[in-house]
């Protein structure tokens, strides 16, 4: 049985040099996970596809049986296009992902079968009923499929060169959070954890000293985490993930951290008005400790990467400048930032929907860097300018100097950061949205937005 496992592209940057190609995020886990959980007794030739570091050539796999498709909203049409090409060369094709949790209904329309929910259990029994000619037009996993005895994932069948960083390991899946625009408690019922001597044991197989977590959040159950950060002291390895900010006032969390050799936490802080935040569900950051946490945080070794939105219903032309500003006193390692998007299924798009202010459900824009809503304040137009504004002043090089210059902290992770995200807004510059037929098309045909 010969199988193809396809990411699809959406319109995320990466980094070309010549003909080579390379994505300034972590490695995916997506698909090498799904190669894993298929069943050796298959004997099946699995090969993957990552749209954002690869070209998919449709006439180098014409001798597949099934070709599996993983969708997210912002890259659900490009999904859809390879599972029509695919179908029409007459291979039984398999669609999964959030997007198709979400919107079944519509990925049925593309696909022999569908995976509604995670595939530990479901990827299995469709792959035998495939074999046995038995396939079922859907799959649905219960929301708690288990996350313990997850084989290790199939990273030989990835090329890892091409990530910036290539070990990746999932601990947890979920959060406990519901930010507003959030589809992980849309998606994720529920906060699940591996057995920590599986999560010490796969990182162990991992080649080198560095790794990340991809939990949406690693710090959700402290007395669990601080279990697991004990068990890395001794692999002497040194890690990045994502965590919620309040963190920094447990004082037994915060070093455990740096024991166990955490070096960048992702972070959420989403804005500098508190009463954004409480809008928003996220009333647990407090703009007035900002500047306590990202000290502590600093002396315990850790890089920030610092993650702002722009277009709450309260933000105003000067939100932009307010933010750039907090950035550069904080000294935020490494500055991100989006543009508010109401993804499907999401409290902030069910608002949106009712107030009539979706702008476009072309959902190839769903990315948080283009903007598809009307906001209460600003107009489209000022709330994109501004975003592209802010990453361009983050980023000159007396801003990447103030913000980072520590002999302390790990320089070669802020540095290349800082590097990837400069090299982005050359990229962002280069798009001039508000200037595209395009777009406004798309926004006339869904809203009656005109220009």
């Amino acid at each position: 049985m010969k199988i193809l496992l396809v990411m699809p592209s959406g319109k995320i940057r990466s980094l070309k040099i010549g003909d080579f190609v390379m994505s300034f995020r972590e490695a995916p886990l997506t698909m090498t996970q799904l190669a894993a959980l298929t069943p050796p007794e298959l004997d099946a030739n699995i090969s993957i596809i990552d749209e954002s570091v690869q070209k998919l050539n449709f006439d180098n796999f014409n001798d597949v049986d099934l070709v599996g498709i993983s969708a997210l909203t912002g890259t659900s049409s490009r999904a859809f296009e390879i599972a029509d090409e695919f179908k029409r060369r007459g291979k039984i094709v398999v669609l999964g992902g959030v997007h198709v949790t979400i919107f079944p209904n519509e990925a049925q329309k593309h696909a022999d079968s569908i995976v509604v929910g995670f595939a530990e259990t479901s990827w299995p029994e469709l792959l035998f009923d495939f074999k046995n000619h038995k396939l079922k037009p859907r799959y649905q996993s219960p929301a708690e499929d288990s996350i313990i005895n997850l084989p290790l994932a199939r990273r030989d069948l990835q090329d890892n060169s091409r990530y910036a960083m290539p070990n990746t390991i999932m601990a947890t899946r979920g959060c406990t959070n519901h930010c507003d625009f959030c589809t992980v408690p849309v998606y994720i019922k529920g906060y699940y954890k591996r057995p920590i001597e599986d999560v010490v044991a796969e990182i162990k197989t991992l080649r080198g000293k560095r790794f990340a977590f991809n939990d949406v959040s690693l710090v959700e159950d402290p007395v669990w985490t601080k279990q697991l950060l004990r068990a890395l002291i001794p692999l002497k390895k040194k890690w990045g993930g994502l965590s919620t900010f309040i963190i920094y006032k447990d004082k037994e969390m915060m070093s455990l951290l740096q024991q166990s050799g955490c070096q960048y936490l992702l972070i959420g802080l989403e804005s500098v008005s508190q009463i954004a935040l409480q809008k928003i569900a996220k009333g647990f950051n407090k703009v007035n400790s900002y500047a306590e946490g990202m000290r502590v945080f600093h002396d315990h070794g850790i890089a920030i990467q610092g993650c702002f939105v722009f277009g709450f219903d309260h933000d105003t032309k000067s939100i932009f400048e307010e933010t750039v500003e907090q950035v550069n006193r904080l000294k935020i390692d490494i500055p991100r930032f989006s543009i508010y998007t109401p993804y499907p299924g999401t409290s902030l798009y069910n608002r949106l929907e009712a107030e009539n202010r979706i702008l476009t459900k072309d959902f190839s824009l769903y990315d948080t860097q283009h903007v598809v809503f009307r906001p209460k304040i600003l107009q489209p137009e000022e709330l994109y300018s501004g975003f592209k504004w802010a990453y361009r002043e983050t980023f000159k090089i007396s801003s990447i100097a103030r913000r980072t210059f520590r002999p302390a902290m790990s320089f070669p992770i802020t540095f290349v950061g800082n590097l990837a995200y400069k090299i982005y807004v050359k990229e962002l510059y280069r798009e001039n949205l508000f200037e595209s037929a395009n777009y406004y098309s798309s926004l006339s045909s869904t809203s009656g937005y005109t220009s």
